[in-house]
């Protein structure tokens, strides 16, 4: 994974720091992904889980400079609001609206977004080698979606319909991107109709994540037979919803090939170094089974 512009430049003494802010983020494994490749590429530092509230965030991102943070990731619910606290956005996190990593120049911070890349890539090598005509549904028009949705578009699918529990906000992103695809907005009342006409349906919400495993983002009724069914959260491994899309006959696409490339194209913003992926894909696996 070295075909990220790099942000800045090797490290050549101390330790580093890094770390990822969210609420709740008790089940991230970000620091275990993250230690491992420290680790292989034999940089001293450390990677550590930063519980932060909403109120609390301005204060982190502060902190992020004055306690030298080379960089953090940034988690649910902070990828939008994270961007009014950084020196600069790349050009990618800014058409999305939305970051997920941070880089810490010498205390001018650098907003990226490595979620859409780090998802298509993952969903094309494991469930859907082919998006091109496909009819794709996003449950959820957060943070997460919008830098899948943007890259999604540049996969020239048929249509993407976009279903959010505040429709206006989905209506806003089918409108504001409508240029780059067909994109359609819709509420969680039209939800069941639009599933149903979907090639390839993914949950970007956090339903159905630890600890609320049982919980599913849609009723089993709704999800067609034989479709692909995609959902970020990747932990546990295999939702609620993929226990059931799979009973259906469905194609099942986990979050943890997300995680593991989007964490890659951070690593590598901030050491300049390529990721070893399949390393820290172990660790994460691993850190299932203890």
């Amino acid at each position: 994974m070295n075909s990220v512009q790099q942000a800045g430049s090797t490290p050549t003494s101390g330790s580093m720091l890094l770390g990822v802010i969210g609420d709740p983020i008790i089940h991230s494994k970000s620091p275990v992904m993250h230690n491992a490749a420290l680790k292989a590429l034999g940089i001293p530092g450390s990677y550590v889980p930063l519980h932060i509230k909403p109120e609390g965030l301005e204060g982190a991102i502060q902190a992020v400079r004055s306690l030298g943070f080379r960089g953090i990731n940034v988690t649910i619910p902070h990828k939008v609001e994270v961007m009014k606290y950084l020196d600069h956005i790349d050009e990618g996190a800014a058409r999305v609206g939305a970051v997920n990593t941070i880089v810490n120049n010498n205390g001018v911070l650098t907003g990226y977004n490595t979620d859409g890349i780090g998802y298509v890539r993952s969903l094309k090598e494991e469930a859907c080698p082919v998006l091109n005509g496909k009819k794709i549904v996003v449950l959820g028009a957060g943070g997460a979606a919008r830098g899948i949705i943007h890259a999604l578009t540049a996969e020239h699918p048929d249509q993407i319909s976009v279903v959010n529990r505040t429709a206006s906000k989905a209506i806003e992103l089918a409108q504001e991107w409508g240029a780059l695809a067909d994109i359609q907005g819709f509420s969680e009342a039209e939800a069941k109709e639009v599933v149903a006409s979907a090639d390839v349906l993914i949950n970007t919400t956090s339903v159905g994540m630890h600890p609320n495993i049982a919980d599913l983002p849609v009723p089993k009724e709704w999800i067609p037979e034989g479709i692909v069914v995609s959902d970020l959260i990747y932990n546990p491994l295999e939702t609620a919803l993929l226990h059931t899309s799979s009973d259906k006959g469905c194609i099942i696409h986990g979050g943890l090939g997300m995680f593991v490339n989007q964490g890659a194209y951070a690593l590598e913003y901030w050491t300049g170094l390529a990721a070893p992926v399949e390393i820290m894909k172990e660790a994460v696996l691993h850190s299932f089974k203890i």
